[in-house]
């Protein structure tokens, strides 16, 4: 049988860079090596790629985040048309709509390819925290990246999004309903679970008793630092006794070491401390309302970690209100701070949302996703519908 050849581009391709790469490493550790052959292009990233081979084009920093990378193809475009022309691809996959996914789907249009994407980041909500020094220019800046989405992903032929808040959101800009499928994240539950709490570990990091409230994220500012920075002064001025554990780095790390001078900063940790950070902790914090999907929310749940979460993004949909959870409006921080109060000194409540949390992340898996990725690539180029089995991961 013929195996399918998949370029990939992606900007980032370090696993553990973020979310999104995350994500896409999931399935690349997961890839059939029998039936398909990938071809990876990126701007940052290693020579190869679970046994593939990665071409690497050239970056530009971006000056309002130093953590990423914008990939320039114009400036290796013969090199890597003459690099796509001799791999032959099947199908194209695009991480996002940035330049280099611009070149992609023209590639791909050119030839008739068809483009599979997932929609990892929404940068449409970005906008507010980046230009609000120039406020005048959100409903530009807005209607252009919106204008861009809906040109790029409306030339996709399957996108994968990860809740259906996004969907909603993104019907709601113009991309095609038709064109998108809801496709979630899983989680390891092996990694991410109470088995990992660390009673002793967690006093030894704050040095007292006091509940741990934890905050786990890049500490960049579409993270809706400045209402996490409101929440900390609100319980502050409640007189209430807590420990604000910060997990992450980034370039507003130095702001929010100012702004909450009595919370622990750990800097940017991997995931296997991280779940014991998960577990140890008394309640997840979550302001963030730029996320597709938010992977520290069932990350956090899995764990037995009760969360507290902005009713925005795709982060929102994981949560039954009073249930498994509290959502709160999003930049409202006296309701943060009422349902942090409320959660923390109510035993039966935390222990609730603990368990309920802990089975409702039970329903997330990756080889189940990784299963209808493969099996969708395989629709669109037209060959068997037939389950594509796993490669074994060791």
């Amino acid at each position: 049988m013929k195996k399918t050849k998949v370029v990939f581009f992606a900007e980032i391709l370090v696993e553990e860079h973020d979310g999104a790469t995350r994500t896409m490493f999931q399935l690349i550790r997961r890839i059939p090596h029998a039936d398909f052959e990938f071809l990876f292009i990126c701007g940052v990233g290693p020579n190869t790629v679970y046994g593939f081979e990665c071409m690497r084009l050239p970056t530009l920093t971006l000056p309002i985040n130093k953590t990423y990378k914008m990939v320039l193809p114009a400036l290796a475009a013969h090199s890597l048309r003459e690099k796509l022309d001799s791999f032959n691809p099947d199908v194209v996959h695009i991480a996002t709509p940035a330049l280099l996914g611009e070149f992609a789907v023209k590639y791909a249009r050119q030839r008739a390819l068809p483009v599979i994407s997932i929609y990892h980041t929404h940068f449409i909500s970005y906008i507010d925290y980046y230009l609000k020094k120039a406020p005048f220019l959100i409903d530009f800046a807005k209607a252009k990246i919106i204008s861009g989405q809906r040109a790029f992903y409306n030339q996709c032929d399957a996108i994968y999004v990860p809740s259906e808040s996004m969907i909603t959101e993104l019907s709601d800009i113009g991309i095609e309903s038709y064109r998108m499928k809801i496709w979630k994240r899983g989680i390891d539950t092996q990694l991410f679970s109470p088995a990992k709490r660390n009673s002793d570990m967690m006093r030894k990091l704050t040095g007292n008793k006091h509940p741990v409230i934890l905050f786990a994220s890049r500490l960049v500012w579409e993270k809706n630092l400045e209402t996490l920075f409101g929440i900390y002064d609100g319980l502050k001025d409640r007189g209430v006794k807590f420990n604000m554990l910060i997990a992450g780095d980034g370039i507003a790390r130095k702001a929010c070491e100012t702004r909450m001078p009595d919370a622990i900063f750990t800097g940017k940790v991997d995931h296997a401390n991280l779940s014991i950070l998960y577990a140890s902790a008394d309640v997840f914090l979550f302001p963030s309302v730029s996320e597709t999907y938010g992977n520290v929310v069932p990350e956090a749940m899995a764990s037995g970690l009760p969360c507290v979460i902005a009713d925005g993004g795709g982060s929102k949909d994981f949560i039954e209100q009073g249930v498994n959870g509290f959502r709160c409006s999003a930049y409202m921080i006296s309701d943060y701070v009422s349902k942090l109060e409320l959660l923390l000194a109510d035993e039966r409540l935390q222990q609730q949302f603990s368990a309920r949390g802990i089975v409702y992340s039970k329903t997330f898996g990756w080889d189940q996703l990784a299963t209808s990725y493969f099996e969708d690539l395989l629709q669109l180029t037209g060959q068997s519908e037939e389950t594509v089995p796993l490669k074994a991961i060791s």
